[in-house]
C-alpha cells in the first residue's frame, strides 16, 4: 500500500500511522499551523509562503486543479483573494497529529473576480471546507494543502 501525499511519497501507508507521537513535534505543527493561519487571516503572504516546503503543492481534490511550489502557493492565494478579496474562514474542527493538521472550516466570501474559470457573479457565498495539511518531518514545514470543498460549484479539469 503506496501512499503518495502531496509529493510525499511513503512506501507504506501504514508508516504515516506508525509515526510516533512527540509532545515537542505535536507544539511544533500546532505553532506552524497557527502561524499559516494568522498570515493568511492578515493576508500576510510571504509570511504564508515561509510555512511551506519549496516543492509544496496545493490541489482541490475534487476538480484536479494543482498549484506546485511557492510560485503556485503564491498564485493559489493571489488568485483565490481576488476572486474573494473578504474571504473568511471559521474553524469547526481540527486535527493535529505527527502526519499534519486536518481542519474543517465554514467559509465565506463574496464572489468579485472570475476563479477557475467560474464568473464573478458577485454574489456572498457560503461553503465548507476540509483541509489537509501534511507535514513534512525532515524539513518540518507543511508540503502544502489537499482542500475538499462542499457546497461552492466548482468546475473539473
Amino acid at each position: 500500500m503506496s501512499a503518495r501525499l502531496l509529493g510525499l511519497g511513503v512506501s507504506d501507508i501504514r508508516d504515516l500511522i506508525r509515526r510516533e507521537v512527540s509532545a515537542s513535534e505535536h507544539e511544533e505543527i500546532r505553532e506552524l499551523w497557527k502561524r499559516h493561519s494568522i498570515a493568511e487571516d492578515e493576508r500576510d503572504l510571504p509570511g504564508l509562503i515561509s510555512t511551506l516546503t519549496p516543492d509544496c503543492v496545493y490541489e482541490l481534490a475534487q476538480t484536479g486543479h494543482r498549484w506546485e511550489g511557492h510560485e503556485g502557493a503564491a498564485r493559489f492565494y493571489l488568485e483565490l483573494l481576488s476572486a474573494f478579496p473578504d474571504i473568511h474562514f471559521d474553524l469547526t474542527d481540527i486535527v493535529i497529529g505527527p502526519q499534519g493538521v486536518c481542519e474543517e472550516a465554514d467559509v465565506t466570501g463574496t464572489h468579485r473576480a472570475d476563479w477557475l474559470g467560474v464568473p464573478a457573479s458577485g454574489q456572498r457565498l457560503a461553503w465548507k471546507v476540509v483541509i489537509f495539511f501534511p507535514w513534512d518531518f525532515d524539513q518540518r514545514l507543511f508540503r502544502g494543502e489537499k482542500v475538499y470543498t462542499a457546497g461552492l460549484p466548482l468546475p473539473i479539469l
